[in-house]
Parts: structure tokens; sequence; C-alpha cells
């Protein structure tokens, strides 16, 4: 059985080890979406990942409803992703964009118009604005807006191999747009897009064959996430959907599939509903990556068991840039500063120990 610590393909894209940064939202980008100098040093202090893929970077000012989050949609953008990219490959790491748009979790206040969606739905508020909720009801995508959105996502791969990227990853998952577009608790819809869950299915497999266009099979990912509740969009039977959906992908010879999976005792979200993960690695044979809540036992058990190739971590990437060394000589972990995920500057973004540092 593989190790944690063993290399591994992804297409294109030889990793080192099968410890993947998973794609963390920090909210260091100007108000512009234009990435800082202060993101090079973030990312090349995690470059002992086997991959590190990128906070969600929007695909265009629609898409992107998050203040201070990177975009792939201008020039300026491009050129400001370049010494972030530069500084990764120095470093030694691979690096893929994930490309997002969020649907109808785009705040008018941020992006300056009404949100599309599947289907005419409002998002519930989002945690910490004392119960008022910034979002409105988006509109149902028309199929301008769709032909318009996947010319997005072409240009916006265009955009992400021209900065250095290695690769994409498309942001399938958390309840942004793709999702809305999986899920029957958001796609009320009676066209092609909606309905039986081959037609639900339909736009993610449309937008990954646009980035397959640009990038290539061999370096394009997806991240989904399958089972449970996220951000008020939901399936009444997601089985029916995801597995097919999975399979979809798989036809397509993507170079990995990412899963975030939440359980009963999550502690970012939790469900009853059952992990997928068993049921999608039938159907789909290439590099299959989980996310959610591991520890390196857990990570290699499910290693172990076949039902994954490589483990993401989150939260335990942002506060120890030198994870996979940690993990390797079981070194004790730095906490987590939960008040500064989103605060501009170092303070707990570049600022974290690694060992070498502490050592010196």
């Amino acid at each position: 059985m593989p190790s944690l610590f063993d290399p591994i393909r992804y297409g294109a894209i030889e990793a080192p080890n099968r410890i993947v940064m998973a794609p963390l939202t920090r909210g260091r980008s100007t108000q512009d979406h234009v990435p800082t100098a202060i993101m090079a040093d973030y990312y090349s202090q995690r470059a002992g990942a086997g991959l590190i893929v990128s906070e969600g970077t929007g695909i265009s000012r629609e898409g992107l409803g998050w203040p201070n989050a990177p975009g792939l949609w201008t020039d300026d953008q491009i050129e400001a992703w370049k010494p972030v990219l530069d500084a990764v490959h120095k470093a030694g790491g691979r690096i893929v964009a994930q490309l997002w748009h969020m649907g109808r979790l785009c705040p008018p206040d941020v992006t300056g118009m009404q949100p599309v969606s599947a289907s005419a739905t409002l998002a519930p508020p989002r945690p910490g604005n004392s119960g008022r909720n910034l979002y409105v009801e988006a509109r149902p995508a028309t199929k301008d807006d769709i032909a318009r959105i996947l010319d997005d996502f072409s240009a916006a791969t265009r955009n992400a191999m021209v900065a250095g990227f290695d690769g994409v990853q498309l942001h399938g998952a958390n309840g942004y747009l793709i999702d809305q577009f999986l899920r029957d608790g958001t796609n009320f819809r009676d066209d092609d897009y909606g309905g039986a869950p081959e037609n639900r299915i339909r736009l993610l497999v449309e937008v990954t064959q646009r980035l397959i266009g640009e990038a290539g099979a061999d370096r394009t990912g997806v991240r989904l996430s399958p089972n449970g509740e996220s951000q008020g969009c939901d399936d009444s039977d997601p089985e029916s959907v995801f597995v097919p959906a999975a399979a979809a992908l798989a036809e397509l010879g993507i170079a990995f599939l990412e899963l975030r999976e939440v359980s009963a005792d999550g502690t970012f979200g939790s469900t009853d509903v059952p992990k997928l993960s068993p049921e999608i690695r039938k159907v789909f044979p290439g590099p299959l990556i989980l996310n959610q809540d591991y520890s390196l036992e857990t990570a290699q058990a499910d290693l172990d068991s076949g039902v994954a190739d490589a483990i993401s971590f989150g939260r335990k990437f942002i506060a120890n840039p030198d994870l996979p060394e940690r993990l390797r000589i079981g070194a004790e972990l730095n906490p987590l500063d939960a008040a500064t995920l989103y605060t501009p500057g170092p303070a707990g973004y570049s600022d974290y120990p690694s060992l070498a540092s502490v050592a010196s």
C-alpha cells in the first residue's frame, strides 16, 4: 500500500508526496482582486505539499462575491500571479488554480449586479452577520448566461496557464454555482440543465470540457462536496447525481478528483448523510483526493483501504507551512488562529513558524 509520503502522478503533474494543500480562501488580494506580494511568501512557504490547490480564484466580476479574493480575468491579475507562482516553483512546488464562480452566493454590494444561479433561489445568511442576509434572490441563468459563463471559464483557464499555474481545478463544491446546478434543492429547471441527474450534471461536464480544452485533461482537476448540505445547497438523493457525475468526469480523463466530505462529528460542518467516496471510487479510477478533518493516522488508513490515493489538508496547512515534514517526523503542530483567517497582512498568514525557524 502507498504511504502518504510516496510520490504520485496527477496527469502531467508529478508530485513527490500524497499530501495536498486544499483550497483556502484567505482574502489577501486587493479590492480589485489582484494578487499581492505577500501571497508569494504564503504559497512558497507551503511548497512542500505534493500539490497546492490555490484559493478560490474568480473567473469574472459577475462570479466573484468574496472581498479581496483573487481573480483571473484581467491583465493586472495575470501579471500579479506570475511572481507568486515563480516563488512556488523556485521553492520546488506545484500549484493549480482553483477556478470559482459563486453563483447565488455573490452579494450585489460586492459585484454590483444580481447573481445568477440554476433557479430563482435565495441563499441563507452567511454566519457572522448577526442574521442579516447580504444575499438577494438569484435570477435563473438563461442559455445566453450559460454560454457567457462557459466562455469565462475558458478565458480564466487560458489566463491561469499564461500566469504559470501547473494546471487548474474546477470548484464544483460547497454550494457555489456548479453545486447549485447539481443539487435538486437549488435546481428547479425544466430544460436541458434541470430535472434528471444527467441534466443536472450537464453544466459540470460542459465547464470541465472547457477547462480541458485550454489546459488539457492531464492538467485539469475537479472538486466536489457530495454529502450533506453546504451553504443552503442540498440534494434529496446525492448518490443519484454525484456518482454519475464522477463517472462522467472519469470519461473525460481528468487528472484528479477531490472530494470534500463532512461527517457527523465534523469540525467544519457536519452531516449524517453517508460519505459517497466508496461509491465514487468504484466509478472513478483516476487519482482520488479526499478532504476534511484528517489526521496522519486516518489519512494513511484511507490510503491503505484504497478509497483514496491522496489526502488534502486545509486548516492544518494554514497554521503549519511545513506540514508534510511535521507529519513525517511526528512533530507538534502549530495551533490555528481563526481570528486572522481573512484579515489583511501577514499576521496569521505568512508568520506561522516552521520547524527550521524555531530551531534557528
